[in-house]
């Protein structure tokens, strides 16, 4: 999910430096200016700390080398214009995935010792030492944010509960009723519940929990899925009222200069203007752009049974 508050706090900080100094491109982008003490004191201070972290160390270049592993990897496995290396796995489809990488990788960090086993001293003499990984077991547990990864795997183990029990396609069906009302308003109303939901709950487990829902609707009532969809989906990152709908929302409460109701006046007018451009992005060029008025041939056609 993208993290929209940072997409917003770009464009207020836009805003302010526009009405502060004027929409004057001319000083914007002027060089060689006099620089005043204070971006002198401030580049002296990330001078400083620079200086303090010292020359690169092994354990660093062994973690970049292993990123950059892991990236080449994560490209060549299904490039699309030549045969990745999945292929070598052709037998067992769906054996070498991103999580295969991730997780190779990951284990290769507890494995790669974090210095040389061996030096030479000045006499001449080989000492060995202690072998300790790049990390270690407990550190990575102290680490390891496992309230996001339960979440997550949470939220996914529900979207396919929901799929596989057929509850989707119950709850679509049921709603099938709305068919009757105009598309625009039923893009609207699936966005107000996506946008309401995801101020209570995180991004993944919205989307996970309301898109297998919305899928089996829009197929019932022979509309492009993704016509439905793409607005639900950008809606998910409307989480601006509570301090619980988005880890930054919780982080700028934690400092105890806001209350509840002063997120929810601010957040209010966000949601309705991040609700706005998305529907009339959806209903002026991406439509027409993406040909959403049209019934895909991928997507099944579901009859309105009231299913057991």
């Amino acid at each position: 999910m993208i993290e929209f508050n940072r997409k917003i706090g770009k464009i207020t900080y836009n805003a302010v430096i526009l009405t502060r100094i004027g929409p004057s491109f001319k000083e914007m982008f002027k060089c060689g200016k006099t620089k005043t003490s204070r971006q002198k004191a401030c580049a002296e201070v990330i001078k400083q700390e620079y200086q303090k972290l010292g020359p690169i160390r092994y354990q660093e270049i062994v973690t970049l080398v292993l990123f950059i592993i892991m990236a080449v990897l994560w490209f060549t496995r299904e490039p699309g214009f030549v045969t990745g290396w999945s292929a070598l796995f052709s037998e067992y489809p769906g054996f070498a995935t991103d999580s295969t990488v991730a997780l190779l990788v990951g284990l290769l960090f507890f494995l790669i010792p974090a210095k040389r086993l061996t030096k030479t001293t000045p006499a001449g003499e080989t000492v060995a030492f202690d072998y300790s990984p790049l990390i270690t077991w407990k550190e990575f547990q102290s680490f390891m944010p496992w309230d996001i990864a339960i979440l997550v795997g949470g939220g996914f183990a529900l979207a396919d509960g929901c799929e596989e029990s057929g509850l989707s396609k119950w709850m679509g069906n049921k709603l099938s009723p709305l068919g009757s009302l105009p598309v625009w308003l039923i893009i609207l109303v699936s966005s107000l519940l996506v946008t309401s939901l995801t101020e209570v709950a995180s991004n993944p487990a919205t989307i996970t929990l309301i898109l297998p829902i919305l899928s089996p609707l829009a197929e019932a009532i022979h509309v492009n899925p993704l016509y439905i969809l793409l607005p639900s989906t950008l809606s998910t990152s409307f989480a601006f009222l509570l301090p619980v709908a988005n880890p930054p929302n919780a982080i700028v409460f934690s400092y105890g200069h806001l209350k509840v109701i002063d997120m929810v006046k601010a957040g209010l007018g966000i949601n309705i203007v991040g609700l706005a451009v998305v529907m009339l992005g959806m209903f002026t060029w991406i439509a027409p752009m993406f040909d959403l008025h049209t019934y895909p041939s991928w997507a099944p056609t579901i009859s309105n049974e009231t299913m057991p």
